[in-house]
C-alpha cells in the first residue's frame, strides 16, 4: 500500500499564507477586556448576583486571552520552522511522521494524532458514565 496523498509534504507557500492570516486574525481580535468586579470601590449592595457573574467572567476572558496568548505563540513557532527547517514541516516533532489531515485544520500543528493523544494522556473509551466519574 503506496502513501496516502496527506501524507505528502504540505504546500509552504500555502500554510505560511494560513498561519500569517490565522496571527493577523487574532492580532486583530485584540485582548478580552477584563471589566473590574466593582465600578466604584464605595459601590455596595445592588445585585447579589452581579458580583459572582463579574468574577465569572473575569475568569472566563482571562483564560480566553490566555489561549488567544499561546495560539499566538505556536503560530510563531510554527513560522520559525518555515523558516530554519522547511524540509520538516509537517511532521510531528516527536516521531518525525507526517503530521496528515490535521495540519489543514491546525497549520500550526508540531505533533501527529498518536503523539498528541500520548501528550494529552490516554482518555477512557466511552468518556464519563455516571456521577462517580467526577469525583
Amino acid at each position: 500500500m503506496g502513501s496516502k496523498s496527506t501524507d505528502a509534504a504540505p504546500d509552504l507557500p500555502t500554510l505560511r499564507k494560513a498561519l500569517c492570516d490565522l496571527r493577523a486574525d487574532i492580532v486583530r481580535e485584540g485582548d478580552i477586556e477584563i471589566e473590574p468586579v466593582r465600578r466604584d470601590p464605595g459601590d455596595m449592595g445592588g445585585d447579589e448576583d452581579e458580583q459572582p457573574l463579574a468574577e465569572m467572567s473575569q475568569v472566563i476572558a482571562s483564560k480566553r486571552n490566555r489561549a488567544r496568548k499561546e495560539t499566538l505563540q505556536r503560530i510563531d513557532a510554527a513560522l520559525r520552522r518555515l523558516e530554519t527547517d522547511p524540509d520538516m514541516v509537517g511532521h510531528c516533532i516527536e516521531c518525525e511522521e507526517p503530521i496528515g489531515k490535521r495540519l489543514l485544520l491546525v497549520p500550526y500543528a508540531e505533533l501527529c494524532v498518536a503523539c498528541q493523544q500520548l501528550q494529552d494522556g490516554a482518555t477512557k473509551p466511552g468518556g464519563r458514565r455516571n456521577l462517580l466519574d467526577f469525583k
